[in-house]
């Protein structure tokens, strides 16, 4: 069982606070995303730093870190929307004061490299929501799944139901069929990578893990894998979700594509395994929410993703 925080729902007038703690970003996605924010009737506030430049970075370690310590201190504000990802979240890791924010927790919104982020927030107890930001609010249209997803999210449209709500895809010839029910963790590999064996790496036991990645190449995401096969957490999982992994060139000397050398990796495993999920840097980004008790269950045809909201 669960025992994460689950942020409050958000209702008309709440205050969302828009910032960026990693890279920074173009200003258009900020007044796109603000937009968007306030057609859903939030009151929207941009960080100090939400539009700075710091070489990369959307300002300084100490600007980001103010930033973000503030919007969790921040007694009105109900929701956190990280503008983008890209690199710089770490460098917050082990900075933030959680204190004034368990008085008046709120949802942190982000994917990517704000994973680093959504295993701070839950090490601290609290569920988060892997999901689009700004560049998404901005440019897809107003009927989009995701971003439609994520405002019934938000306001309790979908977790206020007495039945769970799901998601489901098509099954892949990859996948391995069953039915599994753990807490959902996860986010970006490479990031989640980075802070194994620290204070903020997420448990194995009774997890159903997600992954996805942008821009790695097969070898090095397969040598993740191998890492967290050799170090034991493959086989403790209740169930594995394998997204989208983008913008990479095959490598044909492993001889196999990376979904195949993947399926290779965790053939041994008898619980569920979903490859080719609606996650990562695409357009169809399922918002997740990270911490949230799920039932994955893997058929021949169909994959079904169900959030036990009802169990809180």
């Amino acid at each position: 069982m669960s025992n994460l925080i689950f942020p409050p729902h958000l209702q008309e007038g709440d205050r969302i606070i828009v910032l960026s703690p990693s890279s920074k970003i173009d200003k258009s996605f900020l007044k796109g995303a603000k937009k968007r924010l306030k057609s859903w009737g939030l009151e929207v506030v941009f960080a100090d730093h939400a539009g700075s430049s710091h070489g990369t970075y959307a300002g300084s370690i100490r600007q980001r870190l103010e930033d973000l310590q503030k919007a969790m201190d921040d007694e009105k504000a109900k929701a956190i929307l990280c503008s983008r990802g890209g690199y710089g979240a770490v460098h917050l890791v082990g900075k933030l004061d959680f204190s004034k924010f368990r008085k008046h927790p709120k949802w942190l919104i982000g994917f990517s490299d704000i994973t680093a982020l959504h295993n701070v927030f839950q090490q601290n107890g609290f569920a988060s929501l892997h999901a689009p930001m700004a560049r998404h609010l901005t440019v897809e249209p107003e009927d989009d799944f995701c971003t439609q997803a994520l405002k019934d999210i938000l306001f309790g449209n979908a977790l206020g139901q007495e039945e769970s709500f799901s998601y489901t895809c098509p099954g892949n010839k990859l996948n391995h069929k069953g039915k599994g029910e753990g807490i959902l963790r996860g986010g970006n590999l490479s990031v989640f990578y980075g802070l194994r064996g620290t204070p903020y790496d997420i448990p194995a036991e009774g997890t159903i893990l997600f992954i996805e990645d942008v821009g790695e190449r097969p070898h090095a995401v397969e040598r993740m894998m191998y890492n967290l096969k050799l170090g034991g957490v493959l086989e403790k999982l209740s169930g594995l979700i394998i997204g989208q992994f983008t913008e990479y060139e095959e490598n044909k000397s492993l001889g196999k594509d990376l979904y195949g050398a993947l399926a290779d990796l965790v053939q041994e495993y008898d619980y569920p395994i979903c490859f080719d999920f609606p996650v990562g840097h695409v357009t169809m980004n399922v918002p997740l929410i990270n911490g949230a008790e799920v039932t994955l269950e893997v058929g021949k045809k169909e994959v079904k993703l169900s959030f036990n909201t009802e169990k809180r």
